[in-house]
């Protein structure tokens, strides 16, 4: 029995247990490495598609379930002895998947298939999924001589040690941190909603009332950060929050520069100037210069309102102080810019708290869903059981709950509105635990085969209920919401024939425009009145608070977008000309590739880089691909102008949406699949209009 390699759709969680890892994934490698020399085995005169690129991709099956598995509850609940037993295996596993391309063999085998006339008879998505395959072996060194491969090969073992201890590292260093504060009086101007959920933390970790506890998770420090009027409290947070991968045993800095140089040696290696090169080949931008240029671009259309938007705010705390005009501190921009926003829009964000209870939400996105992709979502009980403990025989049978990892957890069903269709099933957990890793993500646990159901998730770390009462969301967190899930459908509503093109295995900078383009149901009227209601009334959000919500809706809008950027700039600048910055102080690096991007601010904000898992948290992840959250923004932004023209909830539109997009995966060029929702390229108006930053071109 091999708890983790178990085919069961509905996973039992609670044989997941560390001491099942080992033998477990070990078994999974002895499978995966049979298969591959059943492939290399063969002769190649005699192969044919299903035993050479099927084969391939089936080789791993029980090894990516089982890892997949693993890898999630790493997210999720963290513990020692599970960490202790998935770093023992880390190294076998990464062995193995970078050895495949490296396989002699095997790629002689897979090359002279796919380069057979027996290729061109395959239909068209099977013909693609031969062509991409080889473009990714040669593309991870299949060509390059013995003592090369053997180089790329540990590289990849380093940089899969490297960014786990890093990933680790944030987490750890973001758990180590707490602030107790036991006199009400230093709460002044905290909201209720955050006072209840720092009491009920500070009660959850043994501290007697009165005492509030807060972290540095976003849903406890953000409230702080934002409404708190004690300055000094502010900056406590603050500099905490700053130094998360930064200091002691956590210390990220080495491993930033470690990883930096393997990513640009293994670059090197493969006959590109650097990583941003190698990793942007085949996505939209094709190379590091083009996507720097479309990130300078938009950085020369904002940075004058992106000035202004720091000036009026220097302005209006100097106003209110009786003070002279002055640059901010970094803990004050958030308070002050809140104080400005209530004023300028009489606007507090805890107004509309009580329309966004968490399970309202998810229910009024599944009727905008049910509406516009023709799907119907319910969903199932569910139970937990401590992990080591017997399920017993009737969890997880036909009618029965179904297993979670967590208390917290709820699990959903989709199917097709016309024909019944089971399309896929997904868990969702949504509230912050020490255990579980910061931010919010989608992610695949069972790609299924035509006919056959996907499995998914889709995981944040939202507002937490308090004493027992439903978890009310700032519209953020709605967004957020709306974001992985959308997600969620490119992943569940796919349609390809073959799993390696599924889903959400799309170029990396295409792969945002289905979930951002649902946060736009999160500002419609039309769709907010599916959602957004009231958690004792059930009335939606009065026009007047709309009125005043889409107003302030582009406030410092350009302050937004250029943090937005400047992440990206950092992370395509370090890519790129790593050689300029190597051996320099991070700190200083930062302020220098940044100088432009940054607002001016009194103190120093030490380097995002140390706690930046979207790219240094795996091997390549978002790595020389930050830039593609604004690239996919230009898309969902102007894809959402078809939507505002036929009609927001229009059935038709979210129909050709779903067809074009969400059900294709990679079975066609990315800008192909564009063009068949838009007939035509994007434009990148659509999206400076809508953050107020360009005035719309009347027709």
């Amino acid at each position: 029995m091999h708890p983790f390699l178990t085919p069961d759709f509905h996973i039992r969680w609670s044989t997941l247990v560390p001491t099942a890892i080992e033998p477990d994934i070990q078994h999974a490698l002895e499978i995966a490495r049979h298969c591959i020399g059943a492939i290399c085995d063969q002769d190649p005169a005699e192969a044919t598609y299903e035993s050479t690129f099927l084969a391939l991709e089936e080789s791993t099956e029980e090894l990516g379930h089982g890892w997949g598995r693993l890898n999630h509850l790493d997210s999720v609940s963290d513990n020692p002895a599970q960490r202790e037993a998935m770093n023992g295996m880390l190294p076998a596993v990464t062995d193995f998947y970078s050895s495949i391309p490296l396989n002699d063999r095997l790629w002689t085998i897979l090359r002279t298939f796919g380069e057979s006339p027996e290729t061109a008879k395959l239909d068209p998505v099977r013909k693609r999924f031969v062509e991409e395959t080889l473009i990714d072996f040669r593309q991870a060194g299949a060509d390059l001589p013995p003592h090369q491969k053997q180089r790329i090969a540990a590289i990849e073992a380093d940089l899969s040690k490297l960014t786990k201890q890093y990933s680790e590292h944030v987490l750890d260093s973001t758990n180590a941190w707490e602030l107790v504060i036991t006199d009400e009086a230093k709460l002044a101007g905290l909201p209720a909603s955050a006072m209840a959920a720092s009491a009920a933390n500070a009660r959850a970790k043994g501290h007697e009332a009165p005492a509030w506890r807060f972290t540095l998770q976003s849903p406890s420090m953000f409230p702080v950060m934002q409404h708190l009027h004690d300055d000094g409290i502010r900056r406590e947070v603050w500099e905490a929050s700053s130094k998360v991968g930064g200091y002691g045993e956590f210390d990220n800095t080495s491993l930033v520069w470690r990883i930096l140089e393997l990513r640009h040696e293994k670059a090197s290696i493969l006959g590109h100037r650097h990583f941003a090169d190698l990793t942007l080949l085949r996505r939209m931008a094709k190379s590091g210069a083009e996507a720097l240029e479309f990130i300078e671009n938009l950085h020369s259309r904002i940075v004058p309102a992106f000035h202004s938007d720091f000036r009026q705010l220097a302005q209006f705390k100097a106003a209110k102080t009786g003070s002279p005009v002055d640059i901010l501190e970094p803990w004050e921009t958030a308070y002050w810019a809140e104080l400005q926003r209530k004023e300028n829009y009489d606007l507090d964000d805890e107004e509309l708290r009580p329309y966004f209870p968490v399970d309202g939400v998810m229910s009024g996105m599944f009727e905008i869903a049910a509406r516009l992709f023709g799907i119907s979502i319910r969903e199932l009980e569910t139970v937990f059981i401590e992990p080591g403990k017997s399920p017993g025989s009737s969890i997880n049978n036909p009618g029965s709950p179904v297993e979670v990892w967590h208390p917290e957890c709820k699990f959903y069903e989709i199917h097709d509105s016309k024909t019944g269709a089971h399309l896929g099933s997904f868990y969702a957990d949504w509230h912050p635990r020490e255990s579980k890793r910061g931010g919010a993500w989608m992610n695949s646990l069972h790609t299924g085969n035509p006919g056959e159901p996907h499995l998914g998730l889709i995981i944040g770390n939202m507002s937490p209920p308090v004493d027992g009462k439903t978890a009310l969301l700032t519209h953020g967190e709605v967004e957020t919401i709306f974001h992985e899930f959308g997600h969620l459908l490119h992943g569940l509503l796919s349609q390809v024939p073959v799993k390696s093109l599924s889903g959400t295995n799309v170029p990396w900078d295409f792969v945002e425009l289905p979930s951002q383009i649902m946060e736009n149901f999160c500002w419609d009227r039309e769709s907010l009145d599916l959602f957004a209601r009231h958690h004792e009334t059930s009335e939606t959000i009065p026009q007047a608070l709309f009125d005043k919500m889409i107003a302030a809706r582009n406030y410092l809008s350009a302050s937004a977008f250029m943090r937005q950027i400047a992440f990206a700039k950092l992370d395509l600048e370090l890519h790129i000309h790593l050689d300029v910055w190597l051996g320099n102080d991070l700190d200083t690096v930062d302020r220098e590739i940044l100088a432009d991007y940054r607002a001016p601010l009194k103190t120093a904000t030490p380097s995002m880089l140390r706690r930046f898992n979207h790219i240094f948290s795996s091997s390549t992840g978002y790595a020389a691909g930050y830039y593609s959250y604004k690239w996919s923004e230009v898309l969902d932004a102007d894809a959402f102008t078809r939507f505002q023209r036929e009609g927001i909830l229009n059935p038709e539109t979210g129909r050709a949406f779903r067809e074009h997009i969400l059900s294709k995966g990679n079975s066609a060029p990315a800008d192909e699949l564009y063009r068949r929702f838009m007939g035509r390229d994007p434009e990148l108006e659509p999206l400076l209009v809508r953050a107020g930053l360009a005035e719309p071109v009347l027709a």
